[in-house]
């Protein structure tokens, strides 16, 4: 008797998608999600390899606006901002755009005691976090070709992260039936432990990979991003462009100081962390001014402050105080990176993307097996 031949079922088709989606892009997926496991810790990873900078108190230290005459003096550019420190054994950062080019600005860091600049740290890891970043982004090619084919194989990732949730769930579901795809039969031959480390470390992981997969294609596709903030209801990465514009009216009171203008953050904010300082510009008159409170379980959220040159305070922001909408979207960054809770969330995205890394080998190396089994 010849046996039936199965049907083509919905099943049969998810796992094909599946199976040539994966083949067709696991080498993309690999470099780019072995880059991201590198650039979880890119931070960290950095000040292993760099000469920590570290100032000794010595009386007090000297004004913020005798500092910033200095850097005005010594470098030459727009100086655009100072971070000043909750920690007194740490230098000031002044941010100056050294030339039109340059879009974020070079940093230069002062002794605030001895007002002597600092030379900048130079990490040996650097180059080697620069290559994991390209690889990430544009898998080392031009960013208008590079940029679209890490967008598309990110979407291949995700359509692979829902089917293979699908596929992870037994024909019948039970729970007699679904425990094994919990746990790795270590005792097992290597094909049976190869099956498990892509079954069940995909199942685990599956979360965090769409998360970072939703939130990455942000960086790809200026689309997405525009369709993505007409979901949540407000502009991703909104306040790229300087943000909107807030009128000073001109009064005959005299225009505050540096100091005052920290003073004023800090009666406002009562709370310790690092605050940052935007100065007043030609097109913006006023300070626009964040303080991060050093008690948070967040390290990325601040409290926003914008004073004008007299002193008044034009807008008073709590991070946590925002709409749920705009708390996610100003968060986008973090989010993807695993930066969002610090620590704990970094070690949560290194383990996921090591699992992500290893998805394409463990699931290429099933499919050899199955080929190798039809062949006999």
């Amino acid at each position: 008797m010849t046996k039936k031949k199965k049907k083509y079922g919905i099943r049969k088709f998810i796992n094909d998608i599946h199976l040539w989606l994966g083949i067709g892009s696991g080498i993309i997926l690999f470099l780019v999600c072995l880059s991201g496991t590198f650039l979880t810790f890119e931070h960290e990873i950095k000040d292993i390899f760099t000469e920590k900078m570290v100032v000794t108190p010595s009386g007090e230290a000297k004004s913020v606006s005798e500092l910033t005459a200095l850097i005005n003096e010594s470098v030459e550019g727009e100086l655009t901002r100072v971070t000043l420190p909750a920690e007194a054994n740490q230098p000031y950062e002044f941010t100056v755009k050294t030339n039109p080019k340059d879009r974020r600005g070079s940093a230069f860091y002062v002794n605030p005691y001895t007002a002597e600049i600092l030379k900048a740290p130079k990490s040996s890891a650097d180059g080697f976090m620069m290559f994991m970043f390209r690889m990430h982004r544009w898998i080392m090619l031009e960013v208008p070709v590079g940029r679209p084919i890490v967008g598309i194989a990110t979407i291949i990732f995700l359509i692979l992260s829902v089917s293979g949730i699908v596929l992870w769930f037994p024909k019948k579901v039970k729970w007699k039936n679904m425990k094994s795809g919990f746990k790795i039969k270590t005792n097992a031959n290597w094909k049976r432990v190869n099956h498990d480390l892509h079954n069940t470390l995909g199942f685990y992981a599956c979360i965090f990979i769409v998360i970072m997969g939703l939130t990455g294609l942000c960086w790809s596709f200026e689309g997405y991003r525009d369709g993505l903030s007409a979901v949540i209801g407000t502009k991703v990465f909104g306040n790229r462009g300087g943000g909107p514009a807030i009128e000073v009216k001109a009064q005959d009171s005299k225009t505050i100081t540096l100091e005052e203008a920290v003073a004023i953050t800090n009666k406002e904010f009562d709370f310790e962390g690092d605050t940052r300082v935007s100065f007043p510009s030609k097109k913006n008159k006023f300070y626009s001014i964040s303080k991060y409170n050093k008690s948070s379980f967040s390290p990325v959220t601040a409290d926003a402050l914008t004073l004008d040159i007299y002193g008044n305070v034009l807008k008073k922001e709590y991070f946590n105080d925002k709409p749920l909408n705009v708390r996610i979207a100003s968060l986008i960054k973090p989010i993807h990176t695993g930066q969002i809770f610090g620590l704990f969330s970094q070690i949560l995205y290194f383990l996921a993307c090591l699992i992500a890394t290893s998805l394409p080998i463990t699931g290429t190396l099933i499919w050899l097996n199955k080929m190798k089994k039809k062949k006999k």
